[in-house]
């Protein structure tokens, strides 16, 4: 270390007069303290006795913003335990500078202490306000579609096709298999639990009911919805996250195409082409199983099954399953397509955001579900 940088080290002198306590400050109290800033902050107000303090800055060399900010810090703190304190000897120019730190630092805002009760009704008012907002956000983004489906209408040779197929391939074609699966094992669980029930009353051919009404109406389209949300959904939330990252969202704007256009409604159509036909092949997967379990536990050949089956239906049974479909594709399209283009641009919001699609896709599926048979309920259907 050369001798000018130790002539202008920072020093603290600390003398007692007059019932007061006298600080001289000397040296460059600059950016170069570093890291012993702080220890500097310390030793100006380690004063235990109450007396006045004088800061004698009259020795100072080299003062800039973190200096002039340990200086009026020191005193302030100084200031809050009573005592009383005085800044004297600055220059014109430390003066400027003092001043001005002094009038623009902005005190630590101490947080008020609440109840539990409190902030938990807090955090509910937070979520609903939340809600509100995610709800007036879908409505628009769901406005948006519905003119980019308007201008399609009009310009079917602005639409392009290709990406119809491709999304239909994603959605339909290469989800069968686990629709096919999960719908089959459940269609065999519940003939199952149906047969030893309705066996203690003498009236297991009834299963067939209980299975063909629950696949049809309900279990088919419920499952292959809330599959396609988990698996279609969060993929689509993804796919056009990572393209609002990547800027080529932004991309598309500058070269004069619509996004919701180029990329939302492709996706949209192919879940609303896709689902009520994967809802189909749910409902034969489903019957499949219950025939099978029909006939390993019950007892019930396939032409009795059959028999009763078209007896136990009729064509409204089915049409109550796949008119939901639709309506459900196009929830599950709109909030996966629009937590995409929602994504701020870090990974952490990536996924967040596909979390938060997943979630609301399914809780809005079990719902339009319940709304649905409360109306088919009320027509009678």
């Amino acid at each position: 270390m050369h001798s000018a940088d130790i002539d202008n080290e920072p020093k603290i002198d600390v003398s007692h007069a007059d019932n007061q306590v006298h600080i001289a400050l000397q040296g460059d109290w600059t950016s170069s303290l570093g890291k012993r800033a702080d220890d500097y902050a310390a030793r100006l107000v380690e004063i235990q006795e109450n007396q006045p303090v004088i800061f004698d800055l009259s020795g100072l060399g080299r003062l800039d913003t973190v200096g002039s900010w340990l200086i009026i810090r020191s005193a302030r703190t100084l200031e809050s335990r009573g005592i009383k304190v005085q800044i004297q000897g600055q220059s014109a120019t430390h003066d400027i500078l003092l001043t001005e730190i002094s009038s623009h630092t902005v005190e630590e805002k101490q947080e008020e202490k609440q109840s539990g009760l409190v902030t938990f009704l807090s955090e509910i008012g937070k979520s609903v306000i939340q809600t509100r907002q995610d709800a007036y956000d879908g409505i628009v983004f769901f406005g948006q579609v519905v003119s980019a489906l308007i201008r399609v209408l009009f310009r079917p040779k602005s639409f392009r096709f290709t990406s119809l197929v491709t999304q239909m391939e994603q959605v339909a074609l290469r989800g069968v298999p686990i629709i096919v699966l999960i719908s089959f094992l459940v269609g065999c669980i519940i003939a199952q639990q149906g047969i030893f029930q309705l066996k203690t009353f003498g009236a297991t051919v009834f299963v067939v009911d209980l299975i063909s009404i629950l696949t049809l109406r309900e279990l088919a389209v419920l499952l292959t919805a809330i599959m396609i949300a988990g698996r279609s959904g969060s993929a689509y939330t993804a796919e056009l996250g990572s393209m609002k990252m990547s800027e080529e969202v932004d991309a598309l704007r500058v070269m004069g195409l619509d996004p919701i256009e180029v990329l939302i409604v492709p996706r949209i159509l192919a879940l609303i082409i896709g689902l009520p036909l994967l809802t189909f092949i749910a409902s034969m997967s489903g019957l499949l199983g219950g025939a099978i379990t029909a006939a390993l536990y019950g007892d019930i050949p396939s032409d009795v099954f059959l028999t009763r089956l078209q007896s136990a239906i009729a064509m409204n049974t089915f049409f109550a399953g796949i008119i939901k479909a639709p309506f459900m594709a196009l929830v599950i399209g709109v909030i996966a397509c629009s937590e995409g283009l929602a994504v701020k641009g870090s990974a952490e919001s990536l996924g967040r955001n596909v979390t938060s699609a997943v979630v609301k896709s399914i809780f809005m599926v079990i719902l339009m579900d319940g709304i649905f048979a409360m109306f088919y309920a009320a027509i009678n259907f």
